[in-house]
C-alpha cells in the first residue's frame, strides 16, 4: 500500500483527504503545518507523495516544497490550495511542485490525479 502525507492546516480539509485517499487504497499520514509536515516526511521512510497546502502558519506550502526538495528531487509533491492565481502555480512549479489542484476538489477527480502523479 503506498503512503501519502498530506499537509493542511485545515482539520476539515485534511480528514477530508484522509477520507478520500483511504477509500482510493492508500494510507495517509497527516500533518497541519509545513514544520510538521517536513518532520514527518524525514521520520517516515516510506511517504510516495506528498500533497501540501500553500497558505499555512510556521512554515508555507512553498517551504516546505523547497525544503523537501533539497533532500528528495524525486518524490511527487502535489499542492492543494485555494490559490489559482497563474504567478503563484508558477512559484509552486519553481519551488518544485509537480502539480496543482485548486480547493474544492471532486473526490474521484483527487483520486485520478494522484493515481496519475504516483
Amino acid at each position: 500500500m503506498q503512503t501519502v502525507l498530506a499537509v493542511d492546516d485545515s482539520e476539515t480539509m485534511r480528514q477530508m483527504v484522509k477520507m478520500t485517499l483511504q477509500a482510493g487504497n492508500y494510507q495517509v499520514v497527516l500533518a497541519n503545518d509545513g514544520e510538521e509536515g517536513l518532520s514527518k516526511f524525514l521520520s517516515t521512510s516510506d511517504v510516495d507523495l506528498i500533497i501540501t497546502d500553500i497558505n499555512m502558519p510556521k512554515m508555507d506550502g512553498l517551504g516546505l516544497i523547497r525544503e523537501i526538495r533539497s533532500r528528495n528531487s524525486n518524490i511527487p509533491i502535489l499542492a492543494l490550495t485555494t490559490e489559482s492565481e497563474d504567478g503563484m502555480r508558477k512559484k509552486g512549479a519553481e519551488a518544485g511542485a509537480n502539480g496543482w489542484l485548486v480547493k474544492p476538489f471532486k473526490p474521484s477527480q483527487f483520486i485520478d490525479i494522484v493515481r496519475q502523479i504516483l
